[in-house]
């Protein structure tokens, strides 16, 4: 038999735990852009520009924002090359193939999730 989640969390402290370690991984995947650039560097190692243009609708005060804070929690390394114009390179670190199945669980929840809301707009009554 599996154990769901709320069975796992039964007492206030295991209940405490859970939301503490809850918490601590939402402070360092903040906001709506860090897991989609982590997604959109997975096919290897990517220019400033060209995650721009991957994360349609972010900023580059944004982007340079998330991209530093990814880098000082160990996600992603900046690699600059001594080219003119100097070169930038950014790409995942080793330690980020720990949010694979993170990754992959919201992928699929998404997808469920806009199938279930199509389907709920084709059976709802017009107005």
């Amino acid at each position: 038999m599996e154990t769901s989640f709320i069975d796992a969390v039964h007492t206030p402290e295991a209940c405490s735990a859970s939301v503490n370690a809850v918490k601590d991984a939402l402070y360092v995947l903040n906001g709506k852009w860090k897991l989609p650039l982590i997604v959109s560097l997975s096919n290897g190692s990517k220019r400033f520009n060209e995650i721009q243009r991957t994360l349609d609708g972010i900023t580059p005060k944004i982007l340079s924002k998330e991209l530093r804070e990814l880098e000082m929690n160990e996600f992603v390394v900046r690699k600059v090359f001594p080219t003119t114009p100097v070169t930038v390179m950014y790409e995942l670190t080793p330690y980020s193939r720990s949010l694979d199945n993170v990754v992959n669980e919201l992928r699929n929840w998404g997808l469920q999730h806009r199938e279930r809301i199509i389907k709920s707009m084709r059976n709802s009554p017009a107005d």
